[in-house]
């Protein structure tokens, strides 16, 4: 159940009766464009024009790129990348005619380098009548990816995170209480053990809170992997 895409995750064991037993932590924060920003240099004589866009839906990429076409109808080249989803699984990247991998993936490679979602990055290009090279040209598309992405402005927005408590029976009442007013249970599994799916709605709680108490009611020590991508 790990999440490629995931920025942080830890996954927590409890061994009970030579089974295990888990709680399984997943946390989520992806960085979204405020709006519109753009930037412009030159590189022997070829003018570059990179932009990025916040993105409502994918239709709102089509829509900037034929916005584009039409604002700048005399450029050479509309190269673009761009990342959607919740977990960025929607990825984009087009060389509009540059040298195949040496302007969309640059620039996508940019946009994964700031844990960003919803967003599209265009850069437009005038060919100035000195050709660059296939490095030049990755560097060229990567300074305007780059140069854009740092005079843009973020919000941070946490996923919803669901989590996995599997206990005794005998637990039971005692779960369902200190649950009160705390989470509210997704799903629920009555098998040999009981499992619950849950989100938190108070603050004040936290997921660690319901492990250490599952671990007091154990009186065994968990076993901990910390998992960083």
């Amino acid at each position: 159940m790990v999440t490629p895409m995931l920025s942080k995750h830890y996954y927590a064991i409890i061994n009970w009766n030579k089974n295990k037993y888990a709680i399984l932590i997943l946390v989520m924060k992806l960085r979204y464009l405020k709006e519109k920003v753009s930037i412009e240099f030159e590189i022997q004589k070829s003018r570059f024009i990179g932009l990025i866009f916040p993105l409502s839906s994918q239709e709102d990429k089509d829509q900037h790129l034929r916005d584009l076409h039409s604002e700048y109808p005399k450029a050479t080249h509309y190269c673009s990348a761009s990342l959607f989803g919740d977990h960025q699984e929607q990825q984009t990247a087009d060389d509009d005619g540059e040298p195949s991998r040496t302007a969309g993936v640059p620039i996508l490679d940019v946009l994964k380098h700031y844990d960003v979602t919803n967003i599209l990055c265009v850069v437009i290009r005038y060919y100035g009548g000195t050709k660059l090279g296939a490095g030049g040209l990755v560097r060229a598309y990567s300074k305007a990816a780059s140069d854009v992405m740092k005079e843009a402005r973020f919000y941070h927005q946490t996923l919803v995170q669901t989590y996995t408590i599997t206990f005794f029976y005998h637990h039971l009442n005692d779960i369902d209480h200190y649950l009160t007013d705390r989470a509210v249970i997704t799903k629920k599994d009555f098998s040999d053990v009981v499992s619950y799916q849950l989100y938190l709605i108070s603050e004040t709680t936290s997921i660690q809170e319901i492990f250490h108490l599952l671990i007091a009611y154990q009186l065994q020590e968990p076993k901990l992997l910390f998992i960083d991508e």
